[in-house]
């Protein structure tokens, strides 16, 4: 027989940082899945196309980009045809910029409900990141077919890149919950977010190849994170190879440091959270 027990949310309840966060995830799982097809359709549900805009925005994008430097400017990849390296980097950059500005507004987003009713704020920060890996998976289908298209094909690699789509989510869902702290005290560092990562995205080689960088900023374009995750989602979608090692122990170890400190200082700062809300 069901308690008819009524449950209480006591604020002064201790919480351990990390492991409180991390048992919430698992056990609003389901909230979580909840939410992320709420996003996916609240996003598309006044737009004729839909969820085909999940696969149109990309390629539209790509084309724009492509008679631009692969066109008039003349970018090549040895090896490679330049809207394969082309439509890669814009994937990856418009999963990290749509999974970061959605996970760091998602808290002050969604205000209403945590005045109201008990929720962990940490759920909806990562269910934005869980929509946006929905969308970056559906736009890979896309890119598989342009492979086909242009001879690429796709190597057996391909079964790998869940690898750094997991190192992706857990890198934006950190970062994430740093901004949506920050954003409940000062709403302006969503504006700077966007800022930075436009800035962030020109120091990753998407559209332009390396081999045009001067040598003395190597050292700068290597220093990015993405740079990283790029070079090995790149290796597996369609190069058919592995990244040299020192991409890897970036890639997972940005992942780790991202995701622990994010939510750490999330956990240390949920009461004044609330609070501002």
């Amino acid at each position: 027989m069901a308690s008819n027990t009524p449950t209480y949310y006591d604020s002064d309840i201790s919480r351990t940082p990390l492991v409180t966060e991390f048992r919430n995830l698992w056990e609003y799982r389901g909230l979580i899945w909840l939410l992320t097809r709420r996003d996916l359709t609240v996003r598309y549900k006044r737009s004729t196309l839909g969820l085909w805009w999940t696969l149109l925005n990309p390629l539209l994008t790509t084309f724009i980009l492509w008679m631009v430097f692969g066109q008039f400017f003349r970018f090549e990849i040895p090896g490679t045809p330049y809207v394969v390296y082309l439509l890669s980097g814009i994937l990856l950059i418009t999963y990290f910029a749509q999974s970061v500005q959605a996970s760091g507004a998602a808290v002050v987003n969604n205000a209403g409900i945590l005045t109201k009713v008990f929720v962990p704020a940490e759920v909806f920060s990562f269910s934005t990141v869980a929509s946006a890996t929905v969308n970056f998976l559906i736009s890979l289908l896309p890119m598989a077919i342009i492979q086909l298209i242009t001879g690429v094909g796709i190597p057996w690699t391909v079964i790998l890149v869940p690898i750094p789509i997991l190192a992706m989510f857990a890198l934006t869902a950190g970062i994430g919950l740093l901004i949506a702290a920050a954003a409940v005290f000062f709403y302006d560092v969503l504006d700077l977010t966007a800022v930075m990562i436009q800035l962030v995205s020109y120091l990753t080689p998407t559209f332009y190849p390396i081999a045009i960088v001067p040598e003395w900023a190597l050292p700068i374009l290597y220093a990015n994170p993405l740079f990283s995750y790029l070079e090995v989602f790149r290796g597996f979608m369609y190069q058919g190879s592995f990244a040299p090692a020192w991409n890897f122990a970036y890639m997972i170890g940005s992942a780790i440091v991202s995701l622990l400190v994010g939510v750490y200082v999330f956990s240390r700062s949920w009461r004044n959270l609330i609070a501002v809300l």
